[in-house]
Protein backbone atom coordinates (compact mmCIF):
# COMPACT_ATOMS: atom_id res chain seq x y z
CA UNK A 1 0.00 0.00 0.00
CA UNK A 2 2.44 1.99 0.68
CA UNK A 3 4.66 2.10 -2.46
CA UNK A 4 1.45 2.18 -4.35
CA UNK A 5 -0.12 5.55 -2.47
CA UNK A 6 3.59 7.23 -2.82
CA UNK A 7 3.61 6.05 -6.57
CA UNK A 8 0.76 7.58 -7.41
CA UNK A 9 1.76 10.87 -5.84
CA UNK A 10 5.10 10.71 -7.11
CA UNK A 11 3.84 10.36 -10.66
CA UNK A 12 6.34 7.39 -11.13
CA UNK A 13 6.58 3.93 -9.92
CA UNK A 14 8.55 3.84 -6.58
CA UNK A 15 9.64 0.58 -4.40
CA UNK A 16 10.86 0.47 -0.80
CA UNK A 17 13.90 1.98 -0.52
CA UNK A 18 13.89 4.59 -3.33
CA UNK A 19 13.82 8.08 -2.45
CA UNK A 20 11.04 9.55 -3.52
CA UNK A 21 9.29 13.59 -4.19
CA UNK A 22 5.88 13.30 -3.63
CA UNK A 23 2.93 15.50 -3.61
CA UNK A 24 1.42 16.47 -0.27
CA UNK A 25 -2.48 16.43 0.14
CA UNK A 26 -2.21 17.97 3.74
CA UNK A 27 -0.38 19.97 6.23
CA UNK A 28 -1.38 19.71 9.62
CA UNK A 29 0.65 22.12 12.16
CA UNK A 30 -0.16 21.44 15.98
CA UNK A 31 0.01 24.32 18.72
CA UNK A 32 3.01 22.60 20.59
CA UNK A 33 5.28 23.39 17.15
CA UNK A 34 3.94 26.09 15.56
CA UNK A 35 5.82 28.84 16.36
CA UNK A 36 9.29 26.56 15.32
CA UNK A 37 7.71 26.06 11.90
CA UNK A 38 6.46 29.83 11.15
CA UNK A 39 10.25 30.58 12.22
CA UNK A 40 11.63 28.31 9.57
CA UNK A 41 9.27 29.76 7.10
CA UNK A 42 10.29 32.76 7.92
CA UNK A 43 13.39 32.03 7.89
CA UNK A 44 13.50 30.62 4.05
CA UNK A 45 11.21 33.94 3.26
CA UNK A 46 8.10 31.47 2.30
CA UNK A 47 4.70 30.91 2.65
CA UNK A 48 2.79 27.80 2.11
CA UNK A 49 2.04 27.55 -1.51
CA UNK A 50 -1.26 26.27 -0.90
CA UNK A 51 -2.77 27.60 1.96
CA UNK A 52 -5.96 25.32 1.57
CA UNK A 53 -3.90 22.86 2.01
CA UNK A 54 -2.39 23.90 5.57
CA UNK A 55 -3.77 23.74 9.03
CA UNK A 56 -3.14 25.05 12.48
CA UNK A 57 -4.51 23.03 15.05
CA UNK A 58 -4.58 24.17 19.07
CA UNK A 59 -5.18 21.05 20.35
CA UNK A 60 -1.84 19.49 22.71
CA UNK A 61 -1.96 23.02 25.38
CA UNK A 62 -5.66 23.74 25.29
CA UNK A 63 -7.11 26.28 26.55
CA UNK A 64 -3.73 27.52 27.06
CA UNK A 65 -1.72 26.89 30.35
CA UNK A 66 0.75 29.40 30.64
CA UNK A 67 1.10 33.17 29.18
CA UNK A 68 4.54 31.31 26.74
CA UNK A 69 1.51 29.01 25.98
CA UNK A 70 -1.05 31.70 24.90
CA UNK A 71 1.36 33.65 22.69
CA UNK A 72 2.03 30.79 20.90
CA UNK A 73 -0.88 30.19 20.06
CA UNK A 74 -2.06 33.61 19.21
CA UNK A 75 0.87 33.73 16.83
CA UNK A 76 -0.35 30.71 14.88
CA UNK A 77 -4.33 32.45 15.10
CA UNK A 78 -2.36 35.07 13.12
CA UNK A 79 -0.66 33.77 10.65
CA UNK A 80 -3.16 31.30 9.83
CA UNK A 81 -5.21 34.51 9.35
CA UNK A 82 -3.14 36.60 7.58
CA UNK A 83 -2.25 33.56 5.27
CA UNK A 84 -5.49 32.01 4.51
CA UNK A 85 -4.50 28.67 6.27
CA UNK A 86 -7.15 26.85 8.10
CA UNK A 87 -7.65 27.34 12.05
CA UNK A 88 -9.23 24.93 14.44
CA UNK A 89 -9.05 26.69 17.58
CA UNK A 90 -9.33 25.39 21.13
CA UNK A 91 -12.57 23.38 21.93
CA UNK A 92 -12.39 21.71 17.87
CA UNK A 93 -10.29 18.77 19.17
CA UNK A 94 -7.49 16.40 18.93
CA UNK A 95 -5.18 17.03 15.39
CA UNK A 96 -6.34 13.56 13.96
CA UNK A 97 -10.08 13.52 15.05
CA UNK A 98 -10.30 16.42 13.51
CA UNK A 99 -8.87 15.87 10.25
CA UNK A 100 -10.95 12.48 9.83
CA UNK A 101 -14.30 14.54 10.27
CA UNK A 102 -13.87 17.26 8.12
CA UNK A 103 -13.17 14.66 5.78
CA UNK A 104 -9.17 16.33 4.69
CA UNK A 105 -7.76 12.86 5.45
CA UNK A 106 -9.18 10.39 2.43
CA UNK A 107 -7.80 7.81 1.52
CA UNK A 108 -4.49 7.63 -1.18
CA UNK A 109 -3.85 11.22 0.03
CA UNK A 110 -0.73 12.08 1.79
CA UNK A 111 -1.03 14.02 4.76
CA UNK A 112 1.73 15.27 6.99
CA UNK A 113 1.30 16.03 10.24
CA UNK A 114 3.85 17.92 13.32
CA UNK A 115 2.60 15.41 15.25
CA UNK A 116 3.94 11.49 15.33
CA UNK A 117 0.76 9.92 15.62
CA UNK A 118 -0.10 11.17 12.06
CA UNK A 119 -0.15 7.54 11.35
CA UNK A 120 -3.36 7.48 12.33
CA UNK A 121 -4.48 8.51 9.06
CA UNK A 122 -4.02 5.05 7.64
CA UNK A 123 -7.27 3.96 9.36
CA UNK A 124 -8.66 5.44 6.12
CA UNK A 125 -5.87 4.55 3.51
CA UNK A 126 -4.26 7.67 3.80
CA UNK A 127 -0.41 7.92 4.06
CA UNK A 128 -0.71 10.03 7.12
CA UNK A 129 3.27 10.66 8.76
CA UNK A 130 4.73 12.88 11.47
CA UNK A 131 7.60 15.34 10.91
CA UNK A 132 9.63 17.93 12.61
CA UNK A 133 9.11 21.50 12.53
CA UNK A 134 11.59 21.98 9.53
CA UNK A 135 10.20 19.11 7.12
CA UNK A 136 6.71 20.47 7.73
CA UNK A 137 7.74 24.14 6.78
CA UNK A 138 9.15 22.96 3.22
CA UNK A 139 6.34 20.74 3.01
CA UNK A 140 3.69 23.72 3.55
CA UNK A 141 6.20 25.93 1.46
CA UNK A 142 6.25 23.44 -1.57
CA UNK A 143 3.17 21.13 -1.50
CA UNK A 144 5.95 18.97 -2.24
CA UNK A 145 8.06 16.50 0.27
CA UNK A 146 10.72 13.70 0.16
CA UNK A 147 11.06 10.68 1.61
CA UNK A 148 12.32 7.28 1.58
CA UNK A 149 9.73 4.34 0.85
CA UNK A 150 9.75 2.50 3.42
CA UNK A 151 9.78 -1.45 3.70
CA UNK A 152 6.26 -3.17 4.86
CA UNK A 153 5.37 -5.13 7.27
CA UNK A 154 2.01 -6.96 7.09
CA UNK A 155 -0.20 -8.14 9.71
CA UNK A 156 -3.35 -10.27 9.18
CA UNK A 157 -5.84 -10.76 11.50
CA UNK A 158 -7.68 -13.63 11.86
CA UNK A 159 -10.87 -14.73 13.73
CA UNK A 160 -13.31 -13.21 15.87
CA UNK A 161 -12.87 -10.74 18.81
CA UNK A 162 -14.25 -12.45 22.03
CA UNK A 163 -16.42 -10.23 24.41
CA UNK A 164 -14.91 -7.55 25.93
CA UNK A 165 -11.99 -7.57 23.61
CA UNK A 166 -11.24 -4.25 21.38
CA UNK A 167 -9.58 -2.81 18.95
CA UNK A 168 -7.24 -1.39 21.36
CA UNK A 169 -6.29 -4.56 22.77
CA UNK A 170 -5.41 -5.78 19.28
CA UNK A 171 -3.15 -2.84 18.97
CA UNK A 172 -1.47 -3.71 22.34
CA UNK A 173 -0.86 -7.20 21.09
CA UNK A 174 0.25 -6.38 17.79
CA UNK A 175 2.79 -3.98 19.64
CA UNK A 176 3.85 -6.14 21.79
CA UNK A 177 4.43 -9.27 18.53
CA UNK A 178 6.97 -6.02 16.50
CA UNK A 179 8.61 -4.95 19.40
CA UNK A 180 9.01 -1.11 20.30
CA UNK A 181 11.16 -0.79 17.57
CA UNK A 182 10.41 -3.56 15.57
CA UNK A 183 8.74 -1.43 12.49
CA UNK A 184 11.38 1.12 12.39
CA UNK A 185 11.31 3.10 9.30
CA UNK A 186 8.49 0.38 7.85
CA UNK A 187 4.76 0.89 6.93
CA UNK A 188 2.49 -2.07 9.34
CA UNK A 189 0.14 -2.65 6.62
CA UNK A 190 -2.95 -4.50 8.98
CA UNK A 191 -5.34 -6.43 6.68
CA UNK A 192 -8.53 -6.63 9.01
CA UNK A 193 -11.28 -7.99 6.29
CA UNK A 194 -14.28 -6.09 6.72
CA UNK A 195 -13.60 -6.16 10.68
CA UNK A 196 -13.52 -2.66 12.73
CA UNK A 197 -15.20 0.90 12.77
CA UNK A 198 -13.50 3.46 11.14
CA UNK A 199 -12.91 4.86 14.96
CA UNK A 200 -11.63 1.33 15.68
CA UNK A 201 -9.01 1.47 12.51
CA UNK A 202 -8.01 4.62 13.77
CA UNK A 203 -6.97 3.25 17.24
CA UNK A 204 -4.94 0.44 14.99
CA UNK A 205 -3.23 2.95 12.79
CA UNK A 206 -2.67 5.33 15.93
CA UNK A 207 -0.74 2.97 17.83
CA UNK A 208 1.54 1.60 14.36
CA UNK A 209 4.24 4.41 15.77
CA UNK A 210 4.68 2.85 18.77
CA UNK A 211 6.37 -0.25 16.42
CA UNK A 212 8.78 2.69 14.84
CA UNK A 213 6.89 2.93 11.89
CA UNK A 214 6.49 5.47 9.53
CA UNK A 215 3.03 4.48 8.50
CA UNK A 216 0.36 2.50 9.65
CA UNK A 217 -2.04 1.62 6.97
CA UNK A 218 -5.43 -0.37 7.30
CA UNK A 219 -6.52 -2.35 4.20
CA UNK A 220 -9.56 -0.78 3.04
CA UNK A 221 -12.75 -2.85 4.00
CA UNK A 222 -16.28 -2.50 6.14
CA UNK A 223 -17.72 0.87 6.63
CA UNK A 224 -14.48 2.34 5.15
CA UNK A 225 -15.54 1.29 1.39
CA UNK A 226 -18.96 3.04 1.44
CA UNK A 227 -18.38 5.98 3.73
CA UNK A 228 -16.64 8.60 1.20
CA UNK A 229 -19.36 7.91 -1.50
CA UNK A 230 -17.16 7.03 -4.27
CA UNK A 231 -15.31 3.53 -5.27
CA UNK A 232 -11.90 2.70 -3.16
CA UNK A 233 -9.45 3.63 -5.90
CA UNK A 234 -6.99 0.72 -6.76
CA UNK A 235 -3.72 2.63 -5.62
CA UNK A 236 -4.55 2.28 -2.41
CA UNK A 237 -5.14 -1.40 -2.28
CA UNK A 238 -2.22 -3.93 -1.96
CA UNK A 239 -1.43 -6.06 -5.08
CA UNK A 240 -2.15 -10.09 -4.64
CA UNK A 241 1.04 -11.58 -3.82
CA UNK A 242 2.50 -8.52 -2.73
CA UNK A 243 6.14 -9.32 -1.01
CA UNK A 244 6.68 -8.06 2.69
CA UNK A 245 9.78 -7.45 4.86
CA UNK A 246 8.28 -9.49 7.49
CA UNK A 247 4.37 -11.07 8.04
CA UNK A 248 2.70 -11.47 10.98
CA UNK A 249 -0.43 -12.75 11.79
CA UNK A 250 -3.03 -12.03 14.94
CA UNK A 251 -5.52 -14.38 16.19
CA UNK A 252 -8.31 -12.58 17.02
CA UNK A 253 -10.28 -15.20 19.29
CA UNK A 254 -7.28 -15.93 21.30
CA UNK A 255 -7.07 -12.61 23.01
CA UNK A 256 -8.01 -10.92 26.27
CA UNK A 257 -8.20 -7.61 27.35
CA UNK A 258 -4.77 -6.33 27.26
CA UNK A 259 -2.80 -3.59 29.10
CA UNK A 260 0.58 -2.07 28.50
CA UNK A 261 2.47 -1.77 31.94
CA UNK A 262 5.33 1.41 32.42
CA UNK A 263 8.05 2.39 30.91
CA UNK A 264 7.40 1.31 27.43
CA UNK A 265 4.27 0.47 25.15
CA UNK A 266 5.28 -3.00 24.25
CA UNK A 267 5.51 -3.98 27.45
CA UNK A 268 1.91 -5.76 27.09
CA UNK A 269 0.25 -8.01 29.51
CA UNK A 270 -3.03 -10.03 30.45
CA UNK A 271 -5.34 -7.33 32.30
CA UNK A 272 -5.91 -10.00 34.83
CA UNK A 273 -2.60 -10.07 35.85
CA UNK A 274 -2.43 -6.77 36.74
CA UNK A 275 -5.87 -7.12 39.01
CA UNK A 276 -5.57 -5.07 42.19
CA UNK A 277 -2.98 -2.68 42.06
CA UNK A 278 -4.07 0.80 43.44
CA UNK A 279 -4.90 3.51 40.65
CA UNK A 280 -5.26 7.52 41.50
CA UNK A 281 -6.11 8.43 38.03
CA UNK A 282 -8.19 7.19 35.10
CA UNK A 283 -7.65 9.13 31.94
CA UNK A 284 -10.25 8.51 29.19
CA UNK A 285 -9.54 10.63 25.86
CA UNK A 286 -6.73 11.07 23.63
CA UNK A 287 -6.29 10.33 19.69
CA UNK A 288 -6.51 6.97 20.43
CA UNK A 289 -10.03 5.98 22.79
CA UNK A 290 -11.69 9.70 22.59
CA UNK A 291 -14.14 8.56 20.45
CA UNK A 292 -18.10 8.78 20.75
CA UNK A 293 -17.79 4.70 20.62
CA UNK A 294 -15.23 4.70 23.50
CA UNK A 295 -17.08 6.86 25.76
CA UNK A 296 -20.39 4.51 25.16
CA UNK A 297 -17.93 1.83 26.24
CA UNK A 298 -17.48 3.96 29.25
CA UNK A 299 -20.63 4.96 30.20
CA UNK A 300 -21.66 1.35 29.76
CA UNK A 301 -19.68 0.09 32.63
CA UNK A 302 -19.88 3.14 35.25
CA UNK A 303 -24.01 3.35 34.23
CA UNK A 304 -25.73 3.24 38.14
CA UNK A 305 -21.96 2.95 39.70
CA UNK A 306 -19.92 5.63 41.07
CA UNK A 307 -15.92 6.36 40.56
CA UNK A 308 -14.28 4.89 43.73
CA UNK A 309 -13.35 7.58 46.49
CA UNK A 310 -9.54 7.65 46.09
CA UNK A 311 -9.57 7.94 42.62
CA UNK A 312 -9.95 10.49 40.16
CA UNK A 313 -11.24 9.92 36.66
CA UNK A 314 -10.65 12.58 33.96
CA UNK A 315 -12.56 11.98 30.67
CA UNK A 316 -11.88 14.00 27.79
CA UNK A 317 -13.60 13.86 24.35
CA UNK A 318 -11.51 13.37 21.57
CA UNK A 319 -13.47 16.93 19.40
CA UNK A 320 -16.54 18.59 19.63
CA UNK A 321 -18.22 16.73 17.57
CA UNK A 322 -18.16 13.94 19.66
CA UNK A 323 -18.92 16.33 22.82
CA UNK A 324 -22.18 17.13 21.32
CA UNK A 325 -22.70 13.28 20.01
CA UNK A 326 -22.17 12.61 23.74
CA UNK A 327 -24.16 15.16 25.35
CA UNK A 328 -26.99 14.74 22.85
CA UNK A 329 -27.46 10.73 23.56
CA UNK A 330 -26.83 11.23 27.48
CA UNK A 331 -23.40 9.60 27.54
CA UNK A 332 -22.08 12.46 29.30
CA UNK A 333 -24.93 12.69 31.80
CA UNK A 334 -23.87 9.09 32.62
CA UNK A 335 -20.27 9.96 33.14
CA UNK A 336 -20.60 13.14 35.38
CA UNK A 337 -23.17 11.35 37.56
CA UNK A 338 -20.72 8.46 38.12
CA UNK A 339 -18.24 11.32 39.47
CA UNK A 340 -15.84 11.97 36.07
CA UNK A 341 -14.38 15.02 35.57
CA UNK A 342 -15.06 16.64 32.22
CA UNK A 343 -12.31 18.34 29.85
CA UNK A 344 -12.19 20.86 26.96
CA UNK A 345 -11.73 18.87 23.69
CA UNK A 346 -8.40 18.30 23.02
CA UNK A 347 -4.88 16.43 24.01
CA UNK A 348 -5.69 16.90 27.83
CA UNK A 349 -2.94 15.34 30.08
CA UNK A 350 -1.74 12.52 27.23
CA UNK A 351 2.12 14.80 27.04
CA UNK A 352 2.08 15.87 30.76
CA UNK A 353 1.45 19.65 30.16
CA UNK A 354 -2.03 20.55 31.61
CA UNK A 355 -5.22 18.97 32.93
CA UNK A 356 -4.25 16.31 35.02
CA UNK A 357 -0.60 15.98 35.40
CA UNK A 358 0.82 13.06 37.67
CA UNK A 359 2.60 13.53 41.24
CA UNK A 360 4.89 11.57 42.00
CA UNK A 361 4.55 8.16 43.37
CA UNK A 362 1.24 8.53 41.64
CA UNK A 363 -0.82 5.73 39.27
CA UNK A 364 -2.83 6.67 36.30
CA UNK A 365 -4.67 4.23 34.26
CA UNK A 366 -4.97 5.57 30.34
CA UNK A 367 -6.56 4.72 27.28
CA UNK A 368 -3.70 7.20 25.51
CA UNK A 369 -0.96 5.82 23.24
CA UNK A 370 2.30 6.77 25.80
CA UNK A 371 3.13 5.33 29.36
CA UNK A 372 6.89 6.21 28.80
CA UNK A 373 8.69 8.08 32.47
CA UNK A 374 7.61 11.23 32.47
CA UNK A 375 4.93 11.28 29.84
CA UNK A 376 2.04 12.13 32.21
CA UNK A 377 4.17 14.07 35.49
CA UNK A 378 6.70 13.42 37.72
CA UNK A 379 9.20 11.19 36.49
CA UNK A 380 8.08 8.14 38.96
CA UNK A 381 4.75 8.29 38.23
CA UNK A 382 3.49 5.19 36.76
CA UNK A 383 0.82 5.10 33.55
CA UNK A 384 -0.86 2.05 32.33
CA UNK A 385 -2.31 1.86 29.19
CA UNK A 386 -5.65 0.48 28.29
CA UNK A 387 -9.10 0.33 26.52
CA UNK A 388 -11.95 2.32 27.77
CA UNK A 389 -13.96 -0.44 29.39
CA UNK A 390 -11.24 -1.43 31.26
CA UNK A 391 -10.92 1.91 32.57
CA UNK A 392 -13.64 2.33 33.48
CA UNK A 393 -13.55 -0.69 35.51
CA UNK A 394 -10.26 0.53 37.41
CA UNK A 395 -12.34 3.89 38.31
CA UNK A 396 -14.89 2.17 39.83
CA UNK A 397 -13.25 -0.21 41.88
CA UNK A 398 -10.17 2.33 42.13
CA UNK A 399 -7.78 -0.80 41.50
CA UNK A 400 -6.93 -2.34 37.47
CA UNK A 401 -9.70 -4.41 36.87
CA UNK A 402 -11.86 -5.58 34.50
CA UNK A 403 -15.52 -4.89 33.50
CA UNK A 404 -16.47 -8.71 34.56
CA UNK A 405 -15.21 -7.92 38.45
CA UNK A 406 -17.36 -4.58 38.64
CA UNK A 407 -20.11 -6.52 37.04
CA UNK A 408 -19.05 -9.48 40.06
CA UNK A 409 -18.78 -6.95 42.87
CA UNK A 410 -22.15 -5.87 42.22
CA UNK A 411 -24.07 -9.08 42.27
CA UNK A 412 -22.43 -10.02 45.36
Amino acid sequence: MAEKILSARARETVYAGDLAVVEVDHVMIVDSIAQSVIAVLADLHATPRYPERVSFVIDHVAPASTVSVAQAQKEAREYAAAHGCLLFDVGRGICHQVLMEEGIARPGRIVLGSDSHSTTYGAVAAFGTGMGATDIALAAASGRTWLKVPESVKVTLTGDLRPGVTAKDVALEMIRELGADGATYQSVEIHAGDRFTRGERMTLANLCVEAGAKAGLVVPGGEILTHYGYEIPDFVLPDEGATYVRELTLDLGALAPRMSAPSEVDNVHDVADLRGLRVDQVFIGTCTNGRLEDLHAAADVLRGRRVAPHTRLLVIPASSVVMEQAMADGTLLTLLQAGAVLGTPGCGPCMGRHQGVLAPGEVCVSTSNRNFIGRMGAADARVYLASPAVAAATAVTGHIALPEDVRQEVSA
